[in-house]
C-alpha cells in the first residue's frame, strides 16, 4: 500500500516541503530510514539524523528549518509525534478494513449481523449471536451461543468467547483470548477429592476495552465478571470469576486476579502482580511490578512489596534490605563488645 507525501499531509493538516508526489509504503525510525519509508523527528537529540537519513519522507515540526543539506521530502505539522501516531492509527485502520464471509466458517441458526462483517475462514458462530456493524473476527476464533457483541469490535485469530457474553462496542480482543471459561470453583470432599460448582454466569466487557493475547477471564459462578469502560489488559492476564474492575484501569502482562475481587477507577498495576480474592482495590491505585496484595487498598494508595505495604515505606525499608548482612555482622560485634 503506498501513500505520496501530498496525501499523508491532507491527513495530518501538515504543509509539504519537497517532492509532492514522493511516495512511501513502510514506516522506520529515522536513524533506519531507507528508500520508500516515512519517518518523523521529534526529539531534538535525534536531529542530526535528518540529514543523513535515508527516508522519502520525514514529518517534522512547522518551525523546523534544515541547516545543512536533505534528501528527505518534509512534512511539517504542529506536533511530529502526536502526528505519526494519527497516521499509525489510520494505517491500521485501513490494514483492518476487511469484509466479507470466508469459507469454511460456521453461521449456526439465530445469528444476526450487521454491516461491513468481516468473518475470516474456520470460524464458528454459536445460536441466536447477536453481531454489530463493522465487527472484524479473524480466521480460527470461536463464538459461543447467545453472546452479544456490539459495533467496531475487532477479535484477531484464535479468539475463544464463551456462550451467554456481553460485549460493548470499540472492543480489541487479541490472538488466543479466552473470554467466559469456567471459574475455578470446586467443593472440598473429606476423602480429599472435590466435585465440580457449576458455573453458571457469564462475562460482560464494557465499551472501548482492550484484551492482549492470551489473557483469559472468567465467567462468574452467578452474576457477571464485569471488565468496565476502557480497560486495558496486557498478555497473559487472568482474571478470576466474579472480578469487577473499575473504568479506565490498566493492568501489566503476567497478573492474577483472585474471585470477587473488586478493582476501582483508573488504577494501574504492574506487571506479575498477584491480588488475593474477596478484597476490594479503590480508585487511583498504583500498585508496583511484583507486588502481592492481600488486603484492600484504599483511594490513592501507592504499593509495593510482597506482601505489598505503602511505597514510600518499601523505598526506605529497601536501603535495609540490601545492607542486612551488614547490618547484621554489626549487630554481632557490637554484641560481643558488650559481653
Amino acid at each position: 500500500m503506498k501513500f505520496t507525501a501530498e496525501q499523508i499531509a491532507g491527513i495530518l493538516n501538515g504543509e509539504v516541503v519537497g517532492n509532492p508526489n514522493a511516495e512511501v509504503s513502510k514506516l522506520a525510525k529515522i536513524e533506519e530510514g531507507i528508500p520508500g519509508s516515512l519517518t518523523f523527528l521529534s526529539n531534538p537529540k535525534y536531529q542530526n539524523y535528518i540529514y543523513t537519513t535515508q527516508a522519502t519522507v520525514t514529518i517534522v515540526n512547522k518551525n523546523f528549518e534544515p541547516e545543512n543539506q536533505i534528501t528527505t521530502t518534509l512534512i511539517k505539522v504542529d506536533d511530529p509525534y502526536q502526528a505519526f501516531s494519527k497516521l499509525l492509527e489510520y494505517y491500521n485502520q485501513v490494514k483492518l478494513m476487511k469484509s466479507g464471509i470466508e469459507q469454511p466458517s460456521v453461521i449456526s441458526e439465530g445469528v444476526t449481523y450487521g454491516d461491513d462483517l468481516y468473518l475470516g475462514s474456520f470460524c464458528y458462530v454459536g445460536k441466536n449471536v447477536k453481531i454489530g456493524n463493522n465487527v472484524k473476527i479473524y480466521p480460527n476464533t470461536f463464538i459461543g451461543d447467545n453472546v452479544v457483541i456490539g459495533d467496531n469490535c475487532v477479535f484477531f485469530a484464535g479468539v475463544r468467547v464463551y456462550s451467554e457474553t456481553e460485549i460493548g462496542n470499540n472492543c480489541v480482543i487479541h490472538s488466543g483470548v479466552i473470554v467466559a471459561s469456567d471459574g475455578f470453583g470446586f467443593a472440598p470432599h473429606e476423602d480429599g477429592t472435590y466435585s465440580k460448582i457449576p458455573q453458571i454466569g457469564n462475562v460482560i466487557l464494557e465499551d472501548d476495552v482492550e484484551i492482549g493475547a492470551c489473557t483469559t477471564i472468567d465467567r462468574a459462578t452467578m452474576g457477571s465478571t464485569i471488565i468496565r469502560k476502557g480497560v486495558k489488559l496486557d498478555n497473559q492476564i487472568q482474571i478470576a470469576h466474579n472480578v469487577e474492575i473499575g473504568e479506565n484501569t490498566v493492568i501489566a502482562a503476567q497478573t492474577g486476579i483472585a474471585g470477587s475481587t473488586k478493582i476501582g477507577k483508573n488504577c494501574m498495576i504492574g506487571g506479575q502482580v498477584g491480588v488475593a480474592g474477596h478484597i476490594t482495590i479503590g480508585d487511583n491505585v498504583r500498585i508496583q511490578a511484583q507486588s502481592g496484595i492481600g488486603k484492600s487498598l484504599k483511594d490513592g494508595e501507592v504499593v509495593q512489596g510482597s506482601p505489598a505495604f505503602t511505597y514510600g515505606e518499601f523505598s526506605k525499608s529497601y536501603v535495609h534490605f540490601r545492607n542486612l548482612p551488614k547490618i547484621v555482622s554489626e549487630l554481632d560485634a557490637l554484641k560481643k563488645k558488650l559481653e
